[in-house]
């Protein structure tokens, strides 16, 4: 994959957790969508301009969705928060995106 983002097997054994089960159909290698998310997001790119080793922008973009529906990005940040301890030191960031 180069010089793109790809979460390491340690990572994505933490997460793992919080995600739904497939039913019965193989699903694409999540920890490659769910790194494509991140990527998409970190670079602020539209979904389409996802570099296709993450696989298919639909396929991306559809279970970004699909999990924020469920709540499981909410779920993973509210536990490793959580687990996280007391910060030492809190920002406020006041960036908003239209």
């Amino acid at each position: 994959m180069g010089d793109l983002l790809l979460l390491s097997e340690a990572q994505m054994r933490r997460i793992d957790p919080y995600f739904p089960l497939s039913h019965g159909i193989a699903r694409v290698d999540g920890r490659r969508v769910i790194s494509g998310i991140i990527f998409v997001l970190r670079n602020g790119l539209r979904w389409r301009d996802a570099p296709r080793e993450y696989g298919p922008h639909k396929t991306i973009y559809n279970r970004f969705v699909r999990w924020s529906r469920l709540g499981v990005f909410n779920n993973i940040l509210a536990e490793r928060a959580r687990k996280g301890g007391k910060p030492s030191l809190l920002m406020i960031d006041a960036t908003h995106m239209t």
